[in-house]
């Protein structure tokens, strides 16, 4: 299988884009994928999640793109290493849309996380019509999904967000729980499925569908070669 690259996106901070990048992380570190996770995020939230990791965890190579490292030329810094099978990229609250094209035109696939709240209804419609229109996301690529995250079951506010999604015409390739797991991964820099089993199987039930859909592959004309982005610069 060739390098994969899946964009974590949605500008509205507090949507779980961290999370579920980590997690992807982690998930493909424990299948030998050697994945390599991209941070664009100022916060920094996915690179401390990776440096709190033991040395014997699976291996995730991280590029925190926030930091500078004097020793080496920027470049080699943000290198990808030869042998990598899977980057996961989360990228920051308060994306411009002028700035998704860059960030989505190498992309296989884009996921864009959502939260039951009416706040992030609306600032998830503004995220995926900028998708469409401006970064020119096609839907029949099969290249982008919604995840509905940090759901509780049969509230109102639940069936809102679902209604709201069914209009996208937008696949929604998994409902995330709202779960203690993802605080507790976060504390200990684990991912869902380095927890065990009898801890977090009603969580990794969820996981599932979205880890199916993303070796899915795209159908899309191959995009010629792009320069680097500028938020890597």
């Amino acid at each position: 299988m060739r390098m994969q690259r899946i964009v974590v996106l949605n500008p509205k901070g507090g949507s779980g884009k961290t999370t579920i990048a980590v997690n992807l992380a982690g998930y493909y570190a424990l299948q030998g994928d050697r994945p390599a996770l991209i941070d664009y995020d100022p916060q920094a939230s996915a690179t401390q999640w990776v440096r709190k990791r033991q040395p014997g965890q699976p291996a995730i190579h991280l590029i925190s793109t926030s930091e500078r490292d004097s020793r080496v030329t920027r470049a080699f810094q943000l290198r990808i290493p030869d042998g990598t099978g899977r980057i996961i990229v989360d990228t920051p609250a308060g994306l411009d849309a002028h700035d998704m094209p860059e960030l989505t035109a190498q992309a296989d696939k884009i996921l864009v996380p959502v939260l039951p709240s009416d706040i992030d209804i609306h600032a998830c419609s503004r995220c995926i019509t900028n998708l469409l229109l401006v970064a020119k996301v096609r839907r029949s690529e099969n290249r982008l999904a919604i995840i509905a995250n940090r759901v509780r079951r049969n509230t109102l506010m639940y069936g809102s967000l679902t209604r709201f999604l069914e209009t996208l015409h937008i696949p929604i390739v998994t409902t995330l729980r709202d779960s203690q797991n993802y605080i507790r991964g976060a504390d200990q820099g684990l991912s869902l499925h380095e927890m065990k089993p009898h801890q977090a199987s009603e969580d990794l039930e969820s996981w599932a569908p979205l880890l199916a859909w993303l070796d899915e592959p795209s159908r899309r004309a191959a995009p010629a070669p792009a320069a680097r982005p500028n938020l890597l610069a």
